[in-house]
């Protein structure tokens, strides 16, 4: 019997509120963890000719900063290049791009709390 890898399962469970927050506000998802060689996009959604990229980073505890902090330059530049790579394969005429990042804080016994930053990069 396989065991639940906890980080993923937190993950997932981010991802999930994240996708709800976004429904909640009229945005379709278009995609979840697309992945190629290069990486991931967390989610990719959509409305009134914008696609929306956004990394989602859920943490229980903020002992190891925030988690908008883990979004580093490196990490920026990776997730434009995985944008274009979806893009590509999944055009979108005449849509403008814009970068999220949510941040989940997931205490045990608590309510999820997102915040989303728009156009975060």
């Amino acid at each position: 019997m396989a065991r639940s890898d906890p980080r993923r399962s937190l993950g997932a469970a981010g991802e999930e509120t994240v996708a709800a927050w976004y429904r909640a506000r009229g945005y379709d998802i278009v995609d979840r963890n697309w992945r190629c060689r290069e990486g991931e996009l967390d989610l990719v959604v959509a409305r009134s000719g914008v696609v929306v990229f956004c990394e989602v980073k859920t943490r229980r505890t903020l002992r190891f900063g925030a988690p908008f902090e883990a979004v580093t330059a490196a990490k920026q530049r990776r997730l434009r290049g995985l944008a274009a790579r979806w893009l590509a394969e999944h055009p979108h005429p005449r849509c403008s791009v814009r970068f999220d990042v949510a941040s989940v804080y997931a205490r045990d016994g608590e309510d999820r709390r997102v915040e989303v930053l728009e156009l975060a990069f």
